[in-house]
């Protein structure tokens, strides 16, 4: 299974003096099971290109393909898509409405034509997928912290058994241990279920951790698709699109100029710490 993307545009208000071009011949593959990063600043265009996945936008030109097949294609069923395909708006538990945590996530199963049993089935072990704790199976959601309703919400669209699951900034306002737990936790999916997750991510730190491709959009188009590390070599350019590495890359390079052989391609605490290690002779004997 595969998501393509081959020579999209997208163009807001074409035509007009507002015409604005939100993608530009963006063309791409993500196979079954991968661990996407996209990153970009604010207007890049990385909204855009994951609502084009799941059809929640339709391409001005281009083809979006899932599994070989034209998603816009006259008879092809957009609602089949979206349980394959499953997307966490930023700030999704702004969209909890039913009257306790459980009902609420049979919401998505129940509109799959599933029945009450199976529906509540699927909601208890996408609850429990999330990390959240039976006693809140059965309180309003609205009662929760932050880092629990983003769990709840989450844990709806997990429910649809989606084979791929896109996440539109998934931690933004949680704090440090929120953000880790949220992150670990869609990890922990992605190796026990092998979907494909495409994490959008301000925090270069957490896409440095987690992802194993990364794309960079700038100003609508592709500018970098490659590994954490092949991107992040490219640290002065994310500067110039008003980007940055992790913290890491700069404290690599900097003990690299004053003269320690660190090894600057190292973008994580443990690759840091193990290389420093090295470097100073104290490496693993």
């Amino acid at each position: 299974m595969s998501l393509k993307l081959e020579h999209v545009t997208y163009t807001y208000n074409p035509g007009s003096a507002y015409e604005t071009h939100a993608l530009k011949d963006v063309s791409l593959e993500i196979p079954q099971g991968q661990f996407v990063g996209v990153i970009g600043h604010t207007g890049s265009g990385k909204s855009t290109l994951t609502q084009h996945f799941n059809g929640l936008m339709r391409p001005t030109s281009g083809t979006v393909y899932y599994n070989d097949e034209d998603i816009w294609q006259e008879g092809y069923s957009l609602k089949r898509l979206r349980s394959h395909v499953g997307l966490v708006f930023q700030y999704p538990e702004h969209q909890l409405f039913e009257a306790d945590v459980l009902s609420d996530v049979c919401f998505g199963p129940k509109n799959q034509g599933l029945s009450q049993e199976e529906a509540r089935e699927r909601a208890r072990t996408a609850l429990i997928q999330v990390g959240l704790k039976e006693k809140y199976f059965s309180s309003s959601p609205f009662e929760l912290s932050g880092g629990q309703k983003r769990r709840v919400a989450i844990a709806g669209v997990l429910a649809m058994e989606p084979d791929v699951l896109i996440l539109d900034e998934p931690t933004a306002g949680l704090d440090p241990k929120g953000r880790d737990e949220i992150l670990d936790q869609i990890a922990y999916l992605h190796q026990e279920r092998k979907i494909t997750v495409i994490l959008v991510s301000h925090s270069m730190e957490d896409i440095a951790r987690y992802v194993e491709r990364i794309l960079v959009m700038n100003q609508g188009e592709k500018a970098f698709d490659g590994t954490p590390k092949e991107v992040f070599a490219h640290y002065k350019e994310l500067e110039a699109m008003g980007l940055a590495a992790p913290q890491i890359t700069y404290i690599m390079h900097a003990l690299r100029e004053n003269g320690l052989a660190a090894d600057t391609s190292a973008i994580t605490v443990e690759e840091a710490r193990d290389s420093i290690l090295k470097a100073l002779g104290r490496g693993e004997k």
